[in-house]
């Protein structure tokens, strides 16, 4: 079951509400100890405690409407609390769920203890190290969405730098086949970072070059440079309009002049000399 989330600040470097079942190392723990049912919107209140107090109208909005049409993707996490339930984690989807006129929400009840449990099962299997990169990644995603906890508290829990846990969550922003086959063909954390902002299209070349060929992570890297590159020169045309001032300044400094424009506006002049000696030529005529 996925959902995304809307990202703010460092959160929009990654996916925030983003928990694929089929990378979910705890998926069968989890299963045993919660429960899933639906629960009246009224039953269920926000935890005073919660840090986080402030909720962007607009987003909150965009998710109403979202969920009016696809309904909650991913249920939210209570405890019992007296004759109400108490939120864990989902309050946004909650608010959003009230705007759509929902009635009842899909949620999963756990008691602190198993909250507790899961918490511990989920570090524990982080700290092995023994999972590949998109479960590590979905475990982190876990405890920072059904735990309420920011990312560096989860660095902090799994004993790894701020800036490794958002790298790592950031895999789950690629394809579902791109996950895929990182796990399938054991593709490293470094050879899929570079795509991670590239085009679904780019992602679908390059895809199988990396595990086919076993492209090192810098060579994936470069491969990505250099693509950027060209996607930016093949922006940049030839433009007729300023044929008349190539020829002009060809004549005038007896070497060949292109001058390329772009859509926007904006261009550039190249001069194409033969020696050093045309190079000090230029030089002089235009410091001159």
């Amino acid at each position: 079951m996925t959902a995304r989330g809307l990202g703010r600040g460092f959160d929009s470097l990654i996916p925030t509400e983003l928990v694929d079942d089929e990378f979910d190392p705890t998926s069968e723990v989890d299963e045993k100890i919660s429960k899933l049912q639906e629960i009246a919107l009224d039953d269920i209140e926000a935890d005073a405690d919660q840090p986080r107090r402030s909720f962007k109208t607009d987003q909150i909005e965009a998710l109403a409407n979202s969920i009016k049409e696809h309904g909650v993707l991913q249920p939210i996490v209570v405890t019992k609390s007296g004759k109400k339930y108490k939120i864990v984690a989902g309050e946004r989807r909650w608010r959003a769920s009230k705007i759509a006129g929902l009635a009842k929400i899909p949620v999963i009840v756990r008691s602190l203890s198993d909250q507790n449990r899961l918490e511990l099962s989920l570090i524990e299997n982080v700290q092995r190290e023994d999972l590949n990169a998109i479960e590590t990644a979905t475990a982190y995603a876990k405890l920072k969405t059904q735990f309420n906890m920011t990312t560096a508290e989860v660095a902090k829990r799994v004993g790894k730098s701020e800036s490794a846990v958002i790298n790592t969550m950031r895999l789950l922003s690629l394809p579902e086949e791109a996950k895929r086959m990182m796990v399938e063909k054991g593709l490293s954390e470094g050879q899929l970072r570079p795509l991670i902002t590239a085009s679904p299209e780019m992602i679908a070349k390059v895809l199988p070059k990396i595990a086919k060929e076993g492209w090192s992570a810098r060579k994936v890297e470069q491969y990505m440079v250099t693509a950027k590159i060209e996607a930016k020169k093949s922006k940049i045309s030839y433009n007729s309009d300023y044929e008349e001032d190539a020829k002009r300044l060809t004549e005038q400094l007896g070497m060949k002049v292109k001058v390329r424009v772009s859509a926007r506006g904006s261009g550039d002049i190249m001069i194409r000399f033969k020696n050093e000696k045309e190079l000090n030529k230029i030089c002089t005529i235009l410091t001159a």
